[in-house]
């Protein structure tokens, strides 16, 4: 029995019941008079020699299927709907942000679909009409995999927020670099995700209002499109959370820097005087005073531990340490004020 070349992922024949029959792909797509669906690796060059060579795909279709670089969109080329989607990577050891691109053209009864990495909602719609339970027409297809796409991303999403939920529990106990690693890796997670989720909803909302769509299928559409629009907004909610989370980190890690510089200048405060007079009491000259007398040495301890007093309460006095400790508290209270605010933004 004939095969597919590699590079043809799938091959279906739609039978309008939700159900399909692969077939071996020649040369030239066949009589369609029940929808047929396509499924093609872009990055193979016979792949582009066969959309080329097919006379119902027009060259600029042909062209858009194979571009490496898509942004998510929805236009009218060539007579049909170009529809650009991404969905997340939810391979094992791969980063969901790095997320698949799949390309789209419909018209009338012929899909055909182009991708690199195969997308776990591709497979899902391809087994479910293999056993009878898949889309019944092309609009119905689309509607699918748009549906699929976003709920597989409400996953990802959701785990982004309790990474940003982790981090905020983390910033009570310890600030300490490990956590502004976390911060910015959330950080650019969101930022990856959003470069693609915010066209992906226009498109969505540009197919709303498709002619192609049947009404049913319209409306799943729309219902995935108000989904991705809250993911959006959660996920813009994140990402300034965790902005939030990281300059609290660097304010709480300089206020400990300050803190220690601070130690450091009231420990040179005391004891430059007391070096001072040791120094000038250790030199080894004549004429120094207590030179005979056997208890000049603790005299000379009593003479340094009352300049050691005086200077403490010298700056007791002029509140050094009041200033300090003030701080030590609000300090204490930042961790408890950031987890507050998280809380009732999840609310």
């Amino acid at each position: 029995m004939a095969e597919n070349p590699p590079w043809a992922k799938l091959a279906l024949q739609l039978d309008g019941a939700g159900g399909a029959e692969p077939f071996v792909l020649g040369e030239r797509l066949p009589e369609r008079r029940a929808p047929v669906w396509v499924h093609l690796d872009y990055t193979a060059e016979d792949a582009h020699q066969w959309l080329l060579a097919q006379p119902s795909i027009p060259d600029a279709v042909a062209e858009a299927l194979v571009t490496p670089d898509t942004r998510p969109r929805a236009a009218e080329v060539g007579g049909g709907l170009l529809v650009y989607l991404r969905g997340v990577n939810l391979y094992p050891d791969a980063r969901p942000e790095d997320m698949i691109a799949i390309r789209l053209w419909l018209k009338d009864n012929l899909i055909i679909s182009t991708q690199k990495r195969q997308l776990f909602t591709v497979t899902e719609i391809s087994e479910g009409l293999l056993k009878g339970e898949g889309p019944a027409s092309g609009s119905e297809l689309l509607a699918w995999l748009v549906d699929g796409l976003t709920w597989r991303m409400e996953d990802v999403i959701e785990r982004l927020e309790d990474l940003v939920g982790e981090c905020s529990d983390a910033l009570e106990h310890s600030p300490d670099r490990a956590l502004t690693h976390a911060i910015s890796g959330v950080r650019r997670r969101a930022i990856a995700l959003r470069r693609y989720l915010a066209p992906q909803r226009e498109a969505i909302n540009r197919l709303q209002g498709d002619a192609r769509l049947s009404r049913d299928d319209a409306e799943l559409i729309r219902e995935a499109g108000d989904r991705l629009t809250r993911l959006v907004e959660d996920l813009d909610a994140a990402r300034d959370q965790a902005t939030l989370l990281q300059e609290e980190v660097f304010s709480v890690q300089n206020e400990a820097i300050n803190d220690r510089m601070y130690l450091l200048a009231i420990i040179s405060a005391i004891f430059l005087p007391l070096g001072f007079l040791t120094g000038l009491f250790g030199i080894n000259i004549g004429g120094m005073p207590g030179v005979e007398d056997p208890n000049a040495f603790w005299w000379f301890l009593g003479f340094l531990g009352v300049i050691s007093v005086g200077l403490l309460l010298w700056m007791v006095r002029q509140r050094w340490f009041g200033d300090r400790a003030s701080k030590a508290v609000r300090l204490g209270r930042l961790g408890v004020l950031t987890r507050t605010s998280w809380l009732l933004r999840k609310k």
